[in-house]
């Protein structure tokens, strides 16, 4: 029997670095490390120095390769997904100048609208990227950056995503993938190239940006000695592209072109998002219309507010997360980080609906159904820009995969439930950014299409399915009706 080899995921979000430690044949998940981060910041600012997602990084690795048991001589492959639009800029050693900023860092609303008047509307972005600009993307950090801080601005030799910077720390490339770059809004999903004239808009160069692989499991190199090194692992092992946090847990669902097309998913973590993998390029204003990791596209629609402020809220009442009940006539939507879907960047929460028997139960249920009815809002013009009638009873009736934390969560899997609907899937692999990473690893050391690895290794994933529930339209409508009608003044827009 040949000796196992085996391959690392690494899954760098806003929070945390998790390292899977992944069976290259069987995808069988034999560890996975982990090490925190820190996210500095008051109001609007979130950032974080990118030495500590290195430092982290590390840390994962050497922990995963530990918890394994295996000898670091089984690895072949490494690749990163890390969280989508931060800003890290480097000076001409490649050292970062200042703190990345992160992707709900909301201070760039200002310089969002700007650039969304100087194309000409968001029919312009759309046309162009696929995606408006709001505070989330790096294009508005980066004009943000050159009025607030000029001078690192002026010193900035290259600009990098965060999982770009991790990558080019491992293999000694700049490199990313179409899926990343497609976040940053000056990158055309039209062309699948940067686009020169919105590079011209903002002060870039290409020169400052890293080459656009072919796809997120493309060999762009091999482990440096020195980050061999750092990781304890052998230098010489593949390093793939890697891709977005999003475009990964793609990959380890099995969605793409080699696997499951048009099948929403709901992911729900520090963010919500709704995305489907789809041939059809996106075309609302209302979606980001990234690329896929793997050739396809991949419509998506973020919220900022999910688990943490429903989390801030159950500490507010004193009530553990599960707590809850439904909301009643209360409605409380969850705005505490300012919102981008819908395009709210300095909203605050907002409650009503409160009468003399509302419960503490109630008032968390509501801030669940609040967070949850936000991001599912956005679902049937994901659906639409699949090219998909929602309606269509086909349509309507295809589960819903529900991942990230909360999918671990009684209450967040029954409020899904009840206000979307729909039948529910939870995948039973919970590192889908890790394993998709993994998969795009495997990839990058011969093991073919990295979305058809994935499905492989899914076909023994034990999986919970949820009937459809009755839908819950009362609550749906009455939510919907606070957030129409809800002032600008009310919601801090």
């Amino acid at each position: 029997m040949p000796p196992r080899t085996v391959v690392i995921g690494v899954d760098s979000s806003t929070q945390s670095t998790k390292a899977a430690v992944t069976d290259t044949e069987t995808g069988e998940l034999l560890a996975v490390g982990r090490a925190p981060h820190v996210v500095t910041g008051e109001g609007g600012a979130r950032e974080t120095d990118p030495e500590v997602w290195w430092l982290a990084l590390c840390d994962a690795v050497a922990a995963g390769l530990k918890e394994s048991g295996l000898s670091p001589s089984s690895v072949v492959g490494i690749a990163v997904a890390g969280q989508q639009h931060g800003l890290v800029t480097l000076d001409r050693a490649g050292r970062p100048l200042r703190p990345a900023l992160l992707w709900n860092d909301t201070r760039s609303a200002p310089q969002a609208a700007a650039l969304v008047a100087e194309l000409g509307g968001p029919e312009a972005w759309t046309a162009r990227t696929g995606t408006v600009p709001v505070a989330s993307m790096t294009a508005t950090k980066w004009r943000w950056l050159r009025k607030n801080d000029p001078s690192n601005a002026e010193a900035t030799a290259s600009v990098r995503l965060p999982h770009d910077f991790l990558t080019e720390r491992l293999a000694g490339v700049a490199a990313t993938d179409p899926g990343d770059a497609s976040g940053t809004c000056w990158y055309s999903t039209a062309t699948g190239a940067y686009d020169p004239d919105l590079l011209e808009r903002l002060g870039l160069s290409v020169s400052m940006l890293p080459e656009v692989a072919a796809t997120g499991g493309t060999r762009i190199g091999s482990l440096t000695d020195s980050a061999a090194e750092a990781l304890g692992l052998p230098a010489g092992i593949a390093v793939a592209a890697g891709t977005g946090d999003n475009m990964s847990a793609a990959v380890g669902l099995g969605l793409g072109g080699a696997g499951l097309l048009d099948h929403p998913v709901l992911s729900l973590g520090t963010s919500g998002t709704v995305f489907a993998a789809s041939r059809t390029r996106p075309a609302s204003t209302a979606l980001s219309g990234f690329a896929g990791a793997d050739g396809t596209y991949l419509p998506l629609a973020c919220t900022l507010n999910c688990t943490l402020a429903v989390d801030k809220v159950a500490s507010l009442l004193g009530l553990h997360r599960d707590d809850a009940t439904p909301g009643g006539e209360a409605v409380l939507l969850p705005y505490l980080d300012g919102e981008r879907t819908p395009d709210l960047p300095t909203s605050s929460g907002l409650l009503t609906g409160l009468r003399h028997d509302t419960t503490p139960q109630q008032l968390l249920g509501a801030a669940y159904e609040g967070a949850a009815f936000t991001v599912l809002r956005a679902l049937d013009e994901l659906l639409l820009a699949c090219g998909l009638d929602p309606a269509d009873p086909e349509v309507a009736g295809r589960p819903l995969r529900l991942i990230g934390g909360g999918a671990q969560g009684r209450t967040w899997v029954e409020t899904v439930r009840r206000l979307s609907g729909r039948p529910l899937i939870v995948p039973g692999s919970g590192e889908l950014v890790a394993l998709g990473a993994a998969a795009l690893a495997a990839s990058a050391a011969g093991g073919g299409d990295p979305v058809a690895v994935a499905a492989r290794w899914n076909e023994k994933s034990e999986d919970a399915e949820l009937p459809a529930a009755e839908r819950d339209t009362e609550t749906w409508e009455r939510i919907g009706s606070v957030l129409d009608r809800a002032s600008e003044p009310l919601l801090g827009g």
